[in-house]
């Protein structure tokens, strides 16, 4: 090992992925603020008053105050723990989603459970993590995972039945972004190309039939009323549509520097677009700071995504790797997809964007994967005397993706 990676793979609290996750949450208070701006609201009024003018913008402050904590005690849980705990993590995670399935009186989605605080919290979000460890532990047993009948049918499993309650829950979006950071873990993880290519194969099969099932019995689904929306939306844009056309309205108006912040009359204050706050935040950052405040917004994701990358890299324990792979997989999938539905680009999911949107749910669990990942990189002289030997990733085999070498 040089002495380049041995700095590089020390033990040490990451200061850099710290700072671009808090300043992206911070930027996305002031984007729930403008989206909630309200009419009423007086033209001199300070920033922090519209702050505590609006409901949203000061939970999403609440919520951005509990998130140190949240890091603080996952990033100081012991490490070994939460290897040989995986399981209990994971069962944990899928008896709170079969409860949130059996009990909510809900019609429709049923993907929330009431708390005694007067908050609904979203099971399937943490169920992300448990999965991202379970997965992590199974594919740092063997240098080629999934490659035999029993290990193969034992993670593949792990992954879908939990995925099959968030499924009857109707929560489509979290089953999305679970199969994609599964699809991820794996090609990291060095499973075969075959592997992946019969899973990728499966899954096609599987969606093609399942939307041709419902095309054909006359299904009412409000998903399959997304995607048609999607497909034809100048015919759908006064219902299932229109919320799409009117995102791609509302970015397009904001040119190449947008209309700038608290403008009466903007698309964004008067509700055109629902739940611009939420999954379609993106849609007021386009009109807010136009193209210019879009691009930024992708500079620092795609920032913090290769910072993740970069220490995934320097992990020599392959659990300890696969933990910020999953953690990466995961956030990479909401900002693709919930970028793209906002652009028509992509069928609606109600996916929010991390560290963005508001949500009490999400947040939690975007920050509690930035503690897994930061657990990870404070513990690598730990972790590289369990589970593996010490293996560092070697940049110049691309081809077995994160497969290791001896140092």
């Amino acid at each position: 090992m040089t002495i380049t990676e041995n700095r590089r793979s020390r033990a040490h609290v990451d200061g850099v992925l710290i700072f671009l996750v808090f300043a992206m949450s911070l930027f996305g208070i002031v984007a729930v603020c403008v989206a909630t701006y309200s009419p009423q609201s007086s033209a001199n009024a300070s920033f922090l008053n519209r702050i505590f003018e609006s409901s949203y913008a000061t939970r999403q402050c609440l919520f951005l105050l509990v998130a140190p904590l949240v890091i603080g005690v996952i990033m100081a849980f012991p490490y070994d723990l939460l290897r040989r705990r995986a399981e209990l993590f994971y069962w944990a995670a899928f008896i709170l989603l079969t409860v949130t399935t059996v009990f909510n009186r809900a019609t429709g989605v049923k993907a929330w459970l009431d708390t005694l605080w007067g908050y609904t919290i979203q099971p399937s979000e943490f169920a992300k993590l448990a999965l991202i460890l379970v997965i992590a532990k199974n594919l740092a047993k063997q240098e080629a995972p999934m490659g035999d009948l029993r290990s193969f049918t034992r993670i593949f499993l792990l992954v879908m039945v939990p995925g099959a309650v968030i499924l009857l829950q109707g929560e489509t979006g979290s089953l999305l972004v679970i199969i994609f950071m599964f699809a991820v873990m794996m090609y990291f993880g060095n499973v075969s190309l075959k592997t992946l290519g019969i899973l990728a194969t499966v899954a096609i099969l599987g969606v093609l039939a399942l939307y041709g099932f419902m095309v054909a019995t006359g299904s009412t689904d409000y998903r399959l009323a997304r995607i048609a929306g999607w497909l034809n939306p100048e015919l759908y844009s006064s219902s299932d549509a229109y919320q799409q056309t009117m995102s791609k309205m509302t970015i397009g108006s904001g040119g190449m520097y947008g209309n700038g912040m608290f403008q009466s009359g903007a698309i964004s204050q008067l509700n055109y677009v629902p739940a611009d706050w939420t999954d379609f935040i993106y849609s007021t950052i386009g009109e807010t700071w136009g193209f210019v405040g879009c691009v930024a917004v992708l500079i620092g994701y795609i920032l913090i995504l290769l910072r993740m990358l970069y220490l995934a890299w320097f992990t020599r324990d392959k659990f300890g790797r696969m933990v910020i792979i999953g953690v990466m997989g995961m956030l990479l999938f909401h900002v693709l997809e919930n970028i793209a539905m906002t652009l028509g680009l992509m069928p609606i999911t109600g996916i929010p964007l991390p560290f963005l949107s508001y949500g009490g749910s999400n947040m939690m669990t975007n920050m509690g994967g930035i503690g897994l990942v930061l657990n990870v990189t404070r513990n690598r002289s730990l972790s590289a005397s369990v589970n593996t030997p010490q293996t560092m990733y070697n940049p110049y085999r691309v081809h077995k993706h994160f497969k290791t070498k001896s140092v």
